[in-house]
């Protein structure tokens, strides 16, 4: 469903089981990042009254992700630290459309998000699959089927929108651009690292 061109190595989880702190740490930001990020596309394109309307239930269910990993975090006896830069975001974020028209800008806005959602959710159903704690197994597999719907409503708004975009076409690009940035991830016991 995904289309992914390479999947993590599973002994990334073998990296995460090392510092269950810093993986929730980290993942407590990606889903504030997520809210944040709905909320601008929200600011940028409130003319769009059911992306408005979608996107405030995504952005809240972000938040709500947000403190379940807070949760997690202050059950265990662990902080929340500082918030972490996101490298992976970051590079792909550098391969969006910075000087088309507002479609383009949205169009780009919600491939790159829904790429966020597909690897955020390929890393939580090898998590599911592969980490030895229990209840941390049981929590990503419930993430992973929400991050597949977020991944739905980034994609299906940008092939509602892009009219006059080639929205298959730019997916399959960033798909490939994502393959060769990801061959560089996978080494830290981050979300997408």
């Amino acid at each position: 469903m995904l289309g992914l061109k390479l999947e993590t190595d599973p002994r990334w989880v073998n990296i995460v089981e090392t510092n269950i702190e810093e993986i929730l740490t980290d993942h407590a930001w990606c889903e504030q990042k997520a809210a944040t990020n709905a909320i601008t596309i929200i600011t940028l394109n409130s003319e769009h009254s059911d992306l408005v309307t979608d996107l405030l239930v995504l952005a809240k269910e972000e938040l709500e992700h947000f403190q379940m990993v807070h949760e997690i975090i202050k059950k265990r006896g662990y902080k929340l630290g500082r918030e972490r830069k996101d490298s992976y975001v970051n590079e792909l974020y550098k391969f969006m459309n910075k000087g088309g028209n507002r479609v383009q800008s949205l169009i780009d806005r919600l491939l790159f998000s829904a790429m966020i959602e597909a690897r955020s959710c390929e890393r939580f159903k090898l998590l599911s699959k592969e980490i030895k704690d229990p209840e941390l197994s049981k929590f990503y597999k419930e993430l992973m089927i929400s991050e597949a719907g977020h991944y739905s409503t980034f994609i299906g708004f940008a092939r509602k929108y892009g009219k006059d975009v080639d929205v298959d076409k730019r997916w399959k690009e960033l798909i490939g651009f994502e393959g060769e940035v990801i061959k560089r991830y996978g080494k830290s016991e981050t979300i997408h690292g």
